[in-house]
């Protein structure tokens, strides 16, 4: 096996706002934001150098005028054993699908399909000695009455559902998962409100608003002191969507930049390495930070290309 750890990610040169899919990609009247792609395509690359500089092999996914979410491939689907769960993604999304299948597999790796509602990495992802599985209601995505201004809100709805679960779990068991169920539509992924990382993978960042008081009191029974309750300023930032990895004994987080030095501090304090990275125009426009624009791949087989 190879020692090089393998990622996905996205060529952002048709990167844009088309389906406006989530509170972010819009603004209060509800018109799609607009991206200024030479600040995109800057702020990509130093992301990807950064990967780069520390041994990361990075899989670049070319870019299509007609798919610009194929920047986010934290969506493409997860790692289980030797086997991808490739993602049934919402609708404007969807095409991206076989478009992660034909990467994946050249890279060495079994793309395997389930029927229901499911996101990826994004909604499923190791913490501790468990797995975390979030998702929320689906719902049609339109713009609704209300009394107020403008007088109409839009409404977005979750990205994975709850039964994606147990059909992953028949086919290709990740290990113990526990559930948890999101309640705000700014934070429609699992990893945009919380993030393990450390030696196991046994610390947790999150913001806890995001999830069902159910929820909350299962993280804080289950992860203790281990868990660190983001303020408000560092969960709008989307500090936990960050990328966590170790090297040569030493863990690191890559964070957005502007996370609060208070944040920092307790992340340091836990033994972890910081580096930052602005990616800015991906959460303003598009609503994904650092992990959103990566697809954790893992070791590739030997004989992966």
């Amino acid at each position: 096996m190879l020692k090089t750890p393998a990622l996905l990610m996205g060529d952002p040169a048709y990167f844009s706002v088309v389906g406006g899919a989530n509170p972010h990609t819009r603004d209060r009247w509800g018109r799609r934001k607009r991206v200024d792609r030479a600040l995109a395509i800057r702020q990509w690359r130093g992301l990807h150098d950064l990967l780069s500089e520390f041994g990361f092999r990075i899989h670049v996914i070319p870019p299509d005028p007609a798919l610009p979410g194929l920047v986010y491939p934290a969506n493409a689907g997860v790692r289980i054993g030797s086997d991808f769960i490739l993602s049934n993604l919402i609708a404007t999304r969807a095409a991206e699908r076989d478009v992660y299948a034909r990467i994946v597999e050249a890279a060495g790796l079994r793309c395997r399909t389930i029927a229901r509602r499911f996101e990826g990495e994004a909604d499923l992802f190791p913490a501790g000695g468990h797995y975390l599985y979030t998702s929320g209601e689906l719902r049609d995505q339109r713009f609704q009455f209300r009394f107020g201004f403008p007088p109409w809100k839009r409404v977005y709805g979750f990205r994975s559902e709850p039964a994606a679960i147990d059909e992953i779990s028949r086919l290709f068991p990740p290990g113990p998962t526990l559930r948890l169920k999101l309640v705000d539509e700014q934070f429609y992924h699992g990893d945009t409100c919380l993030c393990s990382y450390g030696p196991h993978r046994e610390f947790l960042l999150a913001w806890l608003p995001a999830l069902s008081p159910e929820s909350r009191l299962l993280l804080a029974n289950v992860y203790a002191k281990n868990l660190t309750a983001l303020e408000e300023s560092d969960a709008m930032l989307y500090a936990a969507n960050s990328f966590a990895f170790s090297r040569d004994d030493k863990f690191y987080l890559v964070l957005p930049k502007g996370a609060s030095r208070q944040l920092v501090r307790s992340l340091r304090d836990n033994g972890i390495s910081i580096l930052t990275v602005d990616v800015s125009e991906f959460l303003r426009k598009g609503g994904g930070s650092v992990k959103c624009m990566i697809g954790d791949l893992g070791i590739l087989p030997e004989s992966a290309p």
